[in-house]
């Protein structure tokens, strides 16, 4: 009958044959004593060897009244590896089997805690299927923010997955054989890695080992509110680590985006010029970006001016997700710096030179005769061109490229129409051209150039709704007002061809431009007056501001329940109603 004895072993206690004790004992003293020429790191070793052999002898035991037999202990040696290899004496093992482990790893989930943003999930699954943890965090964030099952799933693993804490564990958690020699080689390279730290580490080991009950009692001495603050305190501490994820996923995604969308755009429209592309869809006036750089350049320099932001906010949110991330080395920082800076000054240097030549405007006006009588009714429409105005519903201040009989031209439904009380006995129309340059006189003469054509038949005023300008003459923020002046007393019809070019025509009962046309009008002594219109037609409003100013000066017209007033300012003077 053998004595049996209770020893406590990596934190766990067992019943132990006395014979087997022997054994163990002698296994570990010959570690100890392999170890000895050498003693870094030499306690820690050990003590991770006994929790290892803790954790081995826990499997095998299934009642907590079982004893530990001599078998037990060489199964273990043979897992854990032989003494041999550690110039131990064989003689102490002959006993035991010669043959040292040669089962194959087999990798374990464990949440690693030594790499972790939150609870290490994301970087014990990567060692689990073998990617680094910056891939493995980009895929739970995949799945967190794309099906939000992730979110569940993290948590889930959180709460289930033990921590790797012991060598052993990392151990098992990458894949790696779990025995001395692993043991030893894992905490050697943890002592080099962080010399200074491991060295502390390795004197004080007695000391922390000694003092560990001692700072188990000072945590049970903590008291109720020490505690409630320190998990209030975690809490928090997770929820700002959660926070600071998320804002970096939240920029990460942000700049993969814009720089996937400047890639696109930068191969798409700036190598229009270079490669001689002439796609309908892909043209812009050739005087759009009149500077002396090429185009091509600009287009460079702008990607280059908005790329390099992002890339640099591409990586902040890389070290944000993983502290194991790299910045740039310093000779990359600095060529991307000098490249930022070289495209943001040949933009501005572009952008002066752009803006200086459309810096000053010229107007052009042209005056005509209407041939008509005061009994006559002028129907006033305008006329669309079929072929090139895709904007016949209405008016806008696009620009685009026409091929009209061989010669490329602008062509704009920019066009304004206004009626107004004429100052002569005669009706008459105005043409008001307006246009940019480099000069005033190059501005004017820019307005000058541009087309514009109308017609009276038969008492019939049809405008064009269009014109068309060359691309030598600019194409710069143009617009055409015109403007029918007519005698008090003559009659007109705003055709339904007008209703998106009428631009604040006054009338007496203050009708929306839109809903003036299909009526007639009478020219009073200021603005006109509806004579077939209903009440649904007029603005009901109790108090109505009408103010106009062009060149011809201002006209303000005020209604209201209390009557109204109207004041003019133009080159006879002010003049108040």
């Amino acid at each position: 009958m053998n004595k049996t004895i209770n020893i406590n072993l990596g934190g766990l206690f067992f019943h132990i044959d006395e014979t087997a004790y022997q054994k163990l004992n002698r296994y570990l003293n010959s570690i100890r004593k392999s170890l000895s020429d050498d003693p870094q790191g030499k306690d820690e070793i050990i003590k991770d060897i006994e929790m290892r052999i803790s954790e081995l002898l826990s499997e095998r035991i299934v009642d907590e009244r079982q004893v530990v037999s001599e078998n037990d202990i060489d199964e273990i040696v043979s897992v854990m590896g032989q003494p041999e290899d550690y110039n131990v004496d064989e003689e102490l093992f002959n006993e035991t089997t010669s043959r040292t482990s040669s089962r194959k790893s087999t990798k374990k989930l464990y949440r690693d805690g030594d790499d972790k943003f939150l609870g290490g999930v994301a970087a014990g699954t990567g060692h689990y299927i073998g990617i680094e943890p910056i891939w493995s965090r980009i895929i739970w964030l995949i799945l967190a923010f794309g099906t939000g099952l992730g979110f569940f799933a993290y948590i889930l693993l959180w709460i289930l997955l033990p921590k790797a804490e012991s060598t052993a564990e990392k151990l098992e958690m990458e894949g790696e054989t779990v025995n001395i020699n692993s043991i030893e080689k894992r905490i050697r390279e943890e002592f080099n890695s962080v010399a200074d730290h491991v060295k502390k580490s390795a004197n004080d080991v007695e000391e922390k080992i000694s003092s560990a009950d001692y700072k188990k009692y000072k945590n049970k001495a903590k008291s109720g509110l020490q505690e409630f603050l320190d998990t209030v305190g975690n809490i928090i501490m997770v929820l700002l680590k959660v926070f600071a994820k998320f804002i970096g996923a939240l920029i990460i995604f942000i700049a993969a985006v814009t720089l996937i969308s400047l890639i696109i755009g930068f191969f798409s429209w700036g190598s229009v010029e270079a490669l001689g592309i002439q796609e309908e869809w892909m043209q812009l006036p050739p005087h759009f970006i009149n500077t002396t750089l090429p185009y091509w350049l600009i287009i460079l320099f702008g990607f280059i001016a908005i790329a390099i932001p992002f890339v640099v906010l591409f990586m902040l949110g890389i070290r944000i997700l993983s502290n194991n991330a790299k910045s740039f080395g310093k000779i990359t920082g600095l060529t991307l710096l000098a490249l930022w800076i070289v495209a943001i000054l040949g933009l501005v240097f572009s952008g002066i030179d752009f803006s200086s030549r459309y810096k000053h405007a010229g107007t052009d006006t042209t005056k005509h005769e209407l041939n008509i009588t005061p009994l006559d009714t002028l129907k006033i429409s305008m006329i669309s061109n079929d072929d090139f105005d895709d904007y016949n519903y209405g008016r806008n201040n696009n620009i685009k490229i026409i091929d009209n009989d061989g010669n490329k031209q602008l062509f704009s439904n920019d066009v304004e129409l206004d009626i107004r009380n004429s100052d002569t006995d005669n009706a008459y129309i105005k043409i008001r051209k307006y246009a940019h340059g480099k000069t005033r006189s190059l501005a004017k003469e820019n307005a000058r150039k541009i087309e514009y054509q109308f017609n009276l038949t038969d008492k019939n005023l049809q405008l064009n709704s269009f014109f068309l300008n060359d691309f030598p003459n600019g194409f710069f923020d143009q617009d055409i007002d015109v403007i029918v002046y007519i005698p008090e007393g003559y009659t007109v019809y705003l055709d339904k061809s007008t209703k998106y070019y009428l631009d604040d025509v006054a009338n007496v009962q203050n009708i929306y431009d839109p809903r003036m046309v299909k009526h007639h009008y009478i020219m009073t002594d200021s603005e006109l007056d509806c004579l077939d219109c209903d009440e649904s037609d007029h603005n009901t409003d109790e108090e109505n501001v009408h103010l106009k100013i062009d060149d011809d000066g201002m006209h303000l017209k005020i209604n209201s329940e209390d009557g109204e007033a109207e004041v003019k300012i133009d080159e006879n003077g002010v003049t108040i109603k």
